[in-house]
């Protein structure tokens, strides 16, 4: 429990260095505004491209891994978006933006640590497949339900060709873009570049945990942890269990299971928090504060649930 613990409370250092930061005025709230467009244009991109071009898809290609966590992936998304707009009632945005939440996970800062911690020799394996799941077709399908969401109205054709046009120059998608063509391309980028990318990569974490806690400042986090349990439970206890689900129905479709190991890292990796970005993306669609209280309940709340997960696995 302790290693635990060692591993997680840096995020809640940062997340609260960002809270304090602003709530005594070093910061201005809006000023967590900037340090959102740099982790999305730069900081971000650059790591998803670090993980995907110093890797060549070959070595680290799991099929049931891939079924298994995208299954699981798509299973919840579909369900919190029809139950957010069919049950709850919600707009298309927030429906997204819920969706989101319980079905896309924090790989890279919080499920890879944990990993090496529990499972070291598939730790990299699974960030690897992790990052083809989310980057290559989770983050740029909600990011078009978004865009397609934010739409101004006319046809579907026309908001699909706004949408494609957008995610056309969204610096996630360019990043997944390249970083694929590298790593099939087989390509040695030179020293300069790969140190350059490295450094932008490295600030990914802070400066978006930072920014994360400057959100907080106002919020009324005693008020508002009802209107996201939902999400909350459904990312901790609901994404693991889909992911379960599907992993349970693959030999029965010929698929051959995985190892004990790798099949204990996709529950762990289903079982994490949401992406720590998850606030800073839904800051440009005017969601940021609801998603912003909703991943600080998650990150608390998983303390708890990601003990009992591990206990179960053990």
């Amino acid at each position: 429990m302790l290693d635990i613990l060692a591993i997680t409370s840096p995020i809640y250092i940062i997340v609260l260095a960002g809270y304090l930061a602003t709530r005594f005025g070093v910061f201005e709230r809006t000023d967590m505004r900037v340090f959102g467009k740099f982790v999305l244009n730069f900081a971000l991109p650059a790591l998803i491209f670090n993980a995907l071009a110093q890797r060549h898809i070959r070595e680290v290609l799991h099929p049931a891994y891939l079924l298994a966590y995208l299954g699981g992936s798509l299973l919840m998304m579909t369900i919190a978006y029809l139950t957010a707009r069919r049950l709850a009632g919600l707009n298309r945005m927030r429906s997204t933006f819920l969706a989101m939440g319980v079905s896309c996970s924090n790989s890279s800062f919080m499920g890879f640590p944990i990993l090496l911690l529990l499972v070291a020799p598939v730790a990299g394996v699974a960030l690897a497949l992790n990052v083809m799941v989310e980057n290559l077709v989770m983050l740029p399908l909600l990011l078009a339900m978004a865009e397609s969401a934010r739409g101004a109205g006319g046809s579907w054709r026309h908001v699909v060709g706004q949408s494609l046009k957008r995610l056309a120059r969204n610096p996630l998608v360019l990043a997944v873009t390249a970083g694929l063509v590298v790593s099939l391309a087989e390509l040695q980028l030179p020293q300069p570049v790969l140190r350059s990318v490295t450094l932008f990569s490295q600030a990914s974490g802070g400066v978006s945990l930072f920014a994360i806690g400057g959100t907080l400042v106002g919020l009324s986090l005693s008020s508002g942890w009802q209107r996201v349990l939902p999400v909350v439970v459904g990312k901790l206890v609901g994404h693991p269990l889909a992911v379960l689900l599907i992993l349970s129905v693959l030999p029965l479709a010929g698929v051959a299971p995985m190892e004990p190991a790798l099949r204990a890292a996709a529950l762990l990796m289903a079982a994490m928090p949401m992406l720590s970005i998850y606030p800073i993306v839904a800051q440009a669609y005017g969601e940021a504060d609801r998603s912003a209280t909703t991943l600080l309940i998650c990150m608390v709340a998983s303390f708890f649930t990601l003990s009992a997960w591990m206990w179960l696995l053990h």
